[in-house]
């Protein structure tokens, strides 16, 4: 946000311009106007899921986990083929889990972490799955270094690295796992502690952007970032407004975020973060604002499969695709 003008006042611009746009957009960043991009509503997923995983594998999208209509934790995973529209059901994870984290390397989507249980009692999980798209089947691999749910996982290299979440309280904690050795290690930890955070690969560094204390606790703007050359981190630009459950996406030269929530409030906005202006701006909202939700890159299109509709409990089986 410019120093000098109030949120609100970046709000109401925000929603005179996004006439423009077709839909009015939650996001207080300058909109753009000229090249918004567009939103495209799909086959929706067979079973409505919120707090799920998402990773992309050889063209598809999984969407793994989650909460289910009653708050339950579910072991399902589904895929969705961009090319014919359609779902198919894959095998399940060994153990129920939501709030988990997805990621692909070597070929292999690796599941680290989340939550047990439903809607009452929640559990940290350490567990780690690899998947065999070949076999269709999943092995356990050696378990993360700290139990917690909420954490985001991405791919530098040969390796994952995962990021933040939540035990007993938020973490900090910057675990990096080497499938060759199927080892876990620690690595610089991640300088603000959060969970329901985001984080994408992008320039060849680890982007962590957004997430949370808690469901009414503090909700980042913060963006930080890992550089594998240097083992060490950097602060980016922050968010236009802060949240977590959002998701992100890279796609070419440019770094998308969708959604999330804050206290009482969940968010439509897509926002692109410009590097040759080093700024955040609005481009189309979400048609259907969600959090807990993950976003995946196929071609030229972003998929934002699933998620909540309204603050805690409310998952949907809606599936979106974003293009730029």
């Amino acid at each position: 946000m410019r120093p000098g003008v109030p949120l609100a006042a970046l709000a109401v611009a925000a929603s005179v311009l996004a006439g423009c746009l077709g839909t009015t957009t939650d996001s207080p960043a300058p909109i753009d106007i000229q090249s918004p991009g567009t939103w495209t509503p799909l086959a929706p997923m067979p079973t409505a899921r919120q707090e799920v995983a998402v990773a992309e594998l050889n063209g598809r999208v999984f969407v793994i986990g989650g909460f289910g209509p009653g708050g339950e934790a579910v072991a399902t995973v589904e895929l969705y083929d961009p090319a014919t529209d359609r779902w198919e059901t894959r095998a399940p994870l060994p153990a129920a889990t939501h709030h988990a984290a997805a990621a692909v390397v070597g070929g292999r989507l690796y599941v680290a972490g989340g939550y047990g249980g439903g809607r009452v009692s929640w559990t940290p999980l350490r567990i780690v799955y690899e998947y065999d798209e070949t076999r269709n089947s999943w092995a356990t691999r050696a378990p993360l270094r700290l139990a917690r749910g909420g954490l985001a996982m991405i791919a530098l290299g040969s390796r994952l690295h995962a990021v933040g979440g939540a035990g007993d309280s938020v973490s900090n904690a910057h675990e990096v796992y080497d499938p060759a050795s199927d080892r876990w290690t620690d690595a610089p930890p991640l300088p603000t502690a959060r969970d329901h955070l985001a984080a994408v690969t992008f320039q060849g560094r680890l982007w962590a952007i957004g997430g949370r204390t808690s469901f009414m606790g503090t909700q980042y703007v913060t963006v930080e970032i890992y550089d594998p050359a240097t083992d060490g981190w950097s602060t980016g630009t922050p968010l236009p407004v802060g949240r977590g459950g959002l998701a992100a996406a890279a796609l070419g030269d440019r770094l998308y975020v969708f959604g999330g929530e804050a206290p009482l409030r969940i968010f439509s906005a897509t926002e692109m973060y410009e590097v040759a202006g080093n700024r955040w701006i609005a481009k189309d909202p979400m048609r259907t604002p969600r959090h807990g939700i993950g976003a995946a890159v196929v071609g030229n299109r972003i998929y934002v499969p699933g998620g909540g509709t309204q603050p805690g409990y409310a998952a949907t089986n809606v599936n979106e695709a974003y293009t730029p």
